[in-house]
């Protein structure tokens, strides 16, 4: 199957981002009146009890070292958005430079990571999991360190929840975030 891949960055460039319906599984845009970022200045915050795991340096931290298991750990759930046709369409992003793992490993295991998309400064997170207790938050703080050493100025999360609400996200108005994600583009970054 092809996609039309410069459509599809165009799509999250304007804000929009893909989900499969549960359901029968057809992929369609998607956007939100509300949206959730992480931030990347002194707002991110994390547990204390983090502090710890971070400092005992117990895992590792690479990224597109395995890129179809980040997929198949974000999409192992008992009910996903993450469909079949969406996988090959984050591969098909994967293998043009646009969507990235960022992963932690516990020696040769996947411990846990992050999928998402990078166009100019702006991260869009698309989910995350995790095998090892940790791995996934643990990815979640040495990503935003990646993401500010880059100069990157957007971390979208998308959609809010407990856990992400941990790590200090917060929620804007889409008039809010499409302003920020226009500056965003203007930028010129890398993550790897």
């Amino acid at each position: 199957m092809e996609f039309d891949i410069p459509s599809i960055i165009q799509g999250y460039a304007q804000g929009y981002f893909l989900m499969a319906n549960v359901g029968d599984e057809s992929v369609g845009w998607y956007s939100s009146r509300k949206r959730a970022l992480i931030p990347l200045d002194d707002r991110f915050r994390y547990p204390s009890s983090l502090k710890r795991v971070l400092n005992q340096e117990r895992f590792t931290v690479a990224i597109d070292r395995d890129f179809q298991a980040v997929v198949e750990g974000c999409s192992d759930r008992e009910t996903t958005w993450i469909s079949p046709e969406l996988k090959e369409i984050y591969w098909e992003l994967h293998s043009q430079g646009w969507a990235h793992s960022f992963e932690t490993w516990q020696g040769d295991t996947l411990a846990g990571g992050i999928l998402g998309i990078a166009i100019g400064g702006a991260f869009i997170g698309e989910s995350m999991f995790y095998r090892i207790p940790e791995g996934s938050k643990v990815a979640m703080v040495k990503l935003v360190e990646r993401l500010r050493d880059r100069q990157f100025m957007l971390f979208d999360a998308q959609m809010s929840n407990p856990h992400l609400d941990r790590f200090g996200a917060y929620t804007i108005s889409d008039r809010e975030y499409q302003t920020l994600l226009q500056k965003a583009l203007q930028r010129s970054c890398s993550l790897v």
